[in-house]
């Protein structure tokens, strides 16, 4: 009886025989199991970057900023504007499907001016939970504090770019800058936040918002004093904003006498709903390059099942022969069962490991280089899956031309020229 190491030994001068056309044939499951794992890979390095960038505004929050009313639904003539306040922040507390809540108020037509340059950033009076909402990074110093809002104290945090530009080559915390004629001294400094080719929050000041409603608020007529710019909160179920935005949207509705049905009245900014549909748009990318990659796959497995019938053709006489001195049809099937399993098998995880080494390089050379996108990386299910239809094709490959080797009759094949 034929041990398994004879059997290997066969297989293994079978593929050497013909070298080239074997390299050729592990090429095409090297290219679909490559194929497979980049593509997804691909994706899911979109959808980390998408991800990260959409975090660098605020996790699981919603954003609403000042609108106009519509006179008539689906409309947009005879607009009536209307500005929030720290009454409708208020409101907003108080509702049990908010867990959190933070009024902001933004010009950016004001000037600053330290002891070595001048710059014309943005100024936004915040809450002290701004920072943890919107996600502001501090580098040095600290973020403005309950206290700084309830003494109305002239303290400032710069944004990473005003940093620079204000105090080029020198520290910035516990200097003075002139904001608009008043003086503020910089209590903190933020690290970057990238947002692609847009800039403008690392422009940006940060003061109290109470000091910047009396020294800066909003000029005209019908104007509150305690008018904000926007509104930012944290529905009370992470995740879900069902609940708490048609909550917010009736507070607002009532407040401001409108319907709060009129949809176009609402100038917001839903990053949970956001989120799921980038998530829904990267799971139908994955399925699709996923489905190409298993299409690639199995046309390679197509074309070694070729390859084994043909190499089935082309060694007849010799399956006449190993029969006629004796070999059996479970020696003929398993020996040429094992060499269609072994192609798939070395070409499978060869790939593999291709495809481990691009992304590798990938990672090293564009990680943090293009805006919005993170370089692949193996993602699990895809590897089990390559895995799985590399088994699959595996038999599929060995089995069928196998079968027909063992079949054939000796007679008949020693018969064949």
């Amino acid at each position: 009886m034929q041990s398994f190491s004879d059997t290997l030994g066969q297989v293994l001068r079978a593929l050497l025989a013909n070298p080239v056309r074997t390299i050729l044939t592990m090429f095409g499951i090297a290219w679909g199991v490559g194929s497979l794992l980049v593509l997804v890979g691909l994706g899911e390095g979109f959808r980390s970057g998408q991800h990260r960038n959409l975090a660098s505004f605020g996790n699981d929050i919603v954003m609403m900023w000042d609108s106009t009313i519509p006179a008539v639904a689906n409309q947009h003539t005879g607009m009536r504007p209307y500005q929030f306040t720290l009454g409708d922040e208020a409101a907003i507390r108080a509702l049990p499907e908010v867990k959190d809540v933070s009024g902001f108020l933004s010009r950016g037509d004001m000037y600053e001016v330290s002891a070595f340059s001048n710059t014309s950033g943005g100024v936004s009076g915040v809450e002290p939970n701004f920072a943890q909402m919107r996600f502001v990074p501090i580098a040095e110093g600290r973020f403005i504090d309950a206290q700084d809002v309830a003494d109305r104290r002239r303290v400032v945090v710069l944004g990473s770019k005003s940093a620079a530009l204000l105090f080029p080559g020198h520290p910035s915390v516990g200097e003075s800058i002139i904001i608009n004629d008043v003086s503020f001294t910089v209590v903190g400094r933020v690290d970057p936040i990238s947002h692609g080719n847009n800039d403008s929050d690392n422009q940006k000041l940060y003061i109290p918002i109470s000091i910047m409603q009396e020294l800066f608020a909003y000029k005209g007529d019908n104007v509150a004093r305690d008018a904000l710019t926007g509104i930012i909160y944290h529905p009370a179920i992470k995740g879900d904003s069902s609940a708490a935005v048609p909550a917010v949207h009736r507070v607002i509705g009532q407040r401001h006498n409108f319907d709060p049905s009129l949809k176009e009245a609402f100038d917001e900014w839903d990053t949970i709903q956001q989120e799921k549909l980038v998530g829904a748009i990267f799971d139908a990318m994955d399925v699709f390059l996923g489905g190409v990659g298993v299409v690639t796959l199995g046309l390679g497995a197509v074309g070694i099942i070729n390859i084994m019938l043909v190499s089935v053709t082309e060694r007849t006489r010799e399956i006449g022969v190993l029969k006629a001195i004796g070999a059996t049809k479970s020696a003929i099937l398993a020996q040429f069962f094992w060499e269609g399993l072994l192609l798939t098998t070395i070409s499978g995880f060869l790939g593999i490991a291709l495809s481990g080494g691009l992304m590798w390089l990938l990672d090293h050379f564009f990680t943090g280089k293009v805006p919005g996108f993170d370089p692949p990386r193996l993602v699990p299910w895809s590897a089990a899956l390559a895995i799985v239809s590399l088994a699959l094709c595996g038999i599929a490959a060995g089995l069928y031309p196998a079968s027909k080797a063992a079949a054939l009759d000796p007679i008949e094949a020693l018969r064949r020229e």
